[in-house]
């Protein structure tokens, strides 16, 4: 039998920009992605896309996760 699984949304103040890159929403993904993780400096940060590939060390259980904004304008976690 499959397991259901809970969505899972994010809770905090949408974000408004990259914490590295400051990129603003709707460049390089922001606008409609985000990655809440651990950085290869150490500290955790809310990325974009593309410095998420770039400082990012992941996603998945203590290295970070990603949201996609729906069309109700929440943040569903799609991985990690």
């Amino acid at each position: 039998m499959e397991e259901l699984k809970t969505k899972r949304y994010w809770r905090g103040s949408a974000p408004v920009k990259c914490d590295l890159s400051e990129h603003k929403p709707g460049k390089h993904d922001i606008g409609n992605n985000f990655i809440d993780g651990k950085t290869t400096m150490g500290p955790w940060a809310i990325m974009c896309l593309r410095c998420s590939r770039m400082y990012g060390v992941g996603v998945g259980t203590g290295r970070g996760q990603h949201y996609q904004k729906q069309e109700d304008g929440q943040w569903l976690k799609i991985d990690g």
